[in-house]
């Protein structure tokens, strides 16, 4: 069996670990076992990170939402409730967006939302 020997590929594998953990606090960036752990704790922390981004965003949108609804009087959940029987299917994303650039077409929704509610 012919003896392997793996230079190049292990110090692409190394250089590679090392440019992702480059800024990395004192052994992190300089050792090759730290820069594993590291590298994968901070893969964990960007995984989590993605999935909390989409948290973030929506409870914004919902505090936007909601100031503009009692602007206009109204509940944020009564608001949602009377576009949902009004049959308007407008995202959060897009409700906020309208709150805040559209004041008069959110006021427009919102008169919608109540007469569907009442």
């Amino acid at each position: 069996m012919p003896r392997v020997k793996r230079g190049v590929v292990r110090r692409q594998k190394r250089k590679k670990l090392s440019k992702l953990t480059k800024g990395y606090f004192q052994n992190k960036s300089k050792l090759y076992k730290f820069m594993k752990e590291a590298s994968e704790k901070a893969g964990v922390y960007a995984y989590t990170g993605r999935k909390r981004k989409k948290r973030d965003y929506r409870s914004l949108w919902i505090v936007r939402i909601n100031a503009a609804a009692r602007e206009n009087g109204m509940s944020y959940s009564k608001f949602m409730l009377g576009l949902k029987h009004a049959g308007i299917e407008l995202d959060r994303k897009s409700l906020a967006e309208l709150a805040a650039r559209e004041p008069a077409a959110f006021t427009k929704l919102a008169e919608k939302a109540k007469a569907a509610a009442a």
